[in-house]
């Protein structure tokens, strides 16, 4: 009875994730074509029509192919769990290779492998289709190809390793496996902030340490004002794949370094640049990359204490579909199970990470406005929103549960009281 409940749980929550994303994306697209043929007053002086309703038709056509991802991702769900999908790959794999560690890293790897087989096409499509369309992409072919290798490479290298400890633990570590996998997770993944600079990043894009000595002085000088250190300024060949733009800074401790897309030196005055990197360093003054830290390292405690009660229940396994082995090594299973049915259930809490991530972008924009020109960062935000075809006019309610920067409007409202 238990699994029946839970069955009936599982299939009302993707019903209303998948009605509920359908609804919200077909806001969407209304909402902006309504407004498409009239660009809003407070921008009628700096985007052209032209600009405005290219941004409509890139943000209806990026929104018309989600929603197809939807009904695609839901189908591909059901099908692997209350279909019975999982239960023969695990089947199938633990007839090879048994229900050992070496079967249950198979059955991860190999749902891993069809999700994104599956989501392959769509990438595909985004990138040499859409953007293409609207003139944003720049990637060949070959690119595309090498960037899902090496991913594929770093999945490998870097994800194995950790799948074996996790289901190593889940094994051997007793009822208490789930807060040592934490501590592993936690220190994995800081481990990944220190190495994703200098190791990893490089395998995808180029980095050049940035040569305008007059950019460089300002940002330095900056930097000084914010008491920010980092390990170099770089410029990204982010054109090599896109016509979008951005800056960031990444690493942690002493790995800390600050990137520029060459796009955005190309496109961006050096005030502007400046006033940018204000706002990226807005977040790092006011601890934003440290609450959102904490948070994270707090939920994915509380997420596998969750997986370990769960695992020990034979209705989770049966109420997603799947009959546990009464010999044993379900480890995987459990794994599988836990991590396709999470985003249904957390998909309902999604505008309260949204509201948190607004917040901080208000407060990154207030720190910058107080170390360079607040009107700086609203050209910069302009121009951005232009080069990036960035609808000006979101649906109110889309925006309230997705958006995790405001709206230009609000964002430039507010920036303008400190000009």
């Amino acid at each position: 009875m238990p699994n029946l409940i839970f069955t009936a749980v599982f299939v009302i929550a993707v019903v209303a994730m998948v009605a509920t994303k359908l609804w919200l994306a077909s806001r969407q697209i209304r909402f902006v074509a309504a407004h498409r043929g009239q660009v809003p007053q407070q921008f009628e002086q700096t985007i052209q029509l032209s600009a405005h309703q290219r941004a409509a038709d890139y943000t209806i056509e990026r929104t018309r192919l989600t929603m197809l991802e939807i009904v695609v991702g839901a189908a591909v769900l059901i099908g692997l769990t209350l279909l019975g999908g999982v239960q023969a790959l695990d089947f199938a794999i633990s007839g090879w290779l048994g229900r050992g560690c070496l079967g249950q890293i198979g059955l991860v790897a190999a749902v891993i492998a069809i999700t994104g087989i599956i989501d392959l096409p769509f990438d595909y499509y985004r990138q040499f289709v859409v953007e293409e369309r609207f003139g944003f992409n720049r990637m060949t072919r070959a690119i595309f190809v090498s960037d899902r290798v090496k991913g594929v490479l770093f999945g490998v290298v870097l994800g194995l390793p950790l799948l074996f400890v996790v289901l190593w633990l889940m094994t051997q570590a007793g009822s208490l496996w789930w807060l040592w996998t934490w501590v592993v997770w936690v220190v994995f993944q800081m481990l990944v902030l220190v190495l994703y600079p200098t190791f990893i990043a490089p395998f995808f894009n180029k980095f050049e340490p940035l040569t305008d000595d007059a950019l460089r002085s300002r940002i330095e000088g900056l930097m000084k004002r914010c008491g920010f250190a980092a390990k170099g300024l770089f410029v990204m060949d982010g054109s090599r794949r896109s016509a979008h733009g951005n800056a960031y800074f990444t690493g942690f401790g002493a790995a800390k370094r600050i990137v520029f897309f060459d796009t955005l030196i190309a496109r961006l005055s050096g005030s502007e640049i400046e006033a940018v990197l204000a706002h990226e360093l807005g977040h790092f003054k006011r601890r934003h990359v440290i609450k959102r830290m904490v948070v994270i390292f707090g939920l994915s405690l509380v997420m596998l204490a969750l997986l370990g009660w769960l695992s020990q229940r034979v209705w989770f396994y049966e109420g997603l579909g799947v009959r546990p082995s009464i010999l044993g090594g379900n480890q995987g299973l459990a794994l599988v199970l836990f991590f396709l049915a999470l985003p249904v259930f957390a998909f309902f809490v999604t505008p309260l990470g949204s509201l948190s991530s607004r917040k901080h972008e208000f407060e990154a924009d207030a720190f910058a406005a107080t170390q360079t020109d607040a009107q700086d960062l609203v050209n910069a935000l302009v121009k951005l929103y232009e080069d990036n075809a960035s609808t000006l006019t979101p649906d109110p309610v889309y925006t309230a549960f997705y958006y995790s920067h405001p709206p230009a409007s609000q964002r430039i409202d507010r920036l303008l009281r400190h000009a």
